[in-house]
């Protein structure tokens, strides 16, 4: 094959990748939470989760270190870490989902996020309008997205990581529905 036929190849299947999160489709904007609901501290929950709700909304540093270190903390309890965008026209049309399913699980399942690609302003002002009851992991390099949701390409996509700490499942690209979401949490969330 010569150079310019392979070089179509790769950028045609690169702006498919990319494709699910273009444009400025932002499906369902409102948010189920306002900022109080989503920072709410929990009672009756194990040590851990209460702790993730303590950084309720904010964005984590420390990169594929930190997030190695939070995932095992959180051994013995199942994971869903969705990995976003505030530039990702799916990932806000899905957030409202995510938000009532980690109220709705607040006892039983940890909740994560991965900002990928992002400036911390920008991610910061999403937030401030979809608010999570739960921190999101910065990911400029995309560090974490390689290594623990092991997709290189596309937002959004969320991993299932089970209570041994295994990872279970990857779904790539947006829940369209809470159902569905949901479905996926009985199913590999164990």
């Amino acid at each position: 094959m010569s150079p310019k036929p392979a070089i179509a190849i790769t950028v045609a299947a690169l702006a498919l990748a990319l494709g699910a999160c273009g444009g400025d489709d932002a499906g369902n904007p409102d948010s189920e939470l306002t900022p109080d609901e989503a920072t709410a501290p929990l009672s009756d929950a194990s040590p851990e989760l209460v702790a993730i709700r303590e950084q309720a909304n904010e964005l984590l540093g420390g990169g594929s270190a930190a997030f190695a270190d939070r995932l095992d903390e959180l051994q013995g309890t199942p994971v869903v870490v969705n990995n976003w965008g505030s530039w990702c026209g799916p990932c806000r049309a899905e957030f409202p989902y995510f938000q009532k399913a980690a109220i709705s699980n607040e006892d039983a399942i940890a909740f994560l996020g991965v900002d990928t690609d992002d400036s911390d302003k920008a991610a910061e002002t999403f937030l401030s309008e979809l608010p999570l009851p739960y921190p999101s992991y910065t990911d400029p390099d995309r560090d974490i997205s390689e290594e623990y949701l092991d997709h290189p390409f596309g937002l959004p996509a969320t991993a299932f990581y089970d209570s041994r700490g295994e990872r279970a499942f990857v779904h790539q690209g947006p829940y369209t529905s809470e159902a569905d979401l949901q479905a996926d949490i009985d199913r590999y969330g164990r």
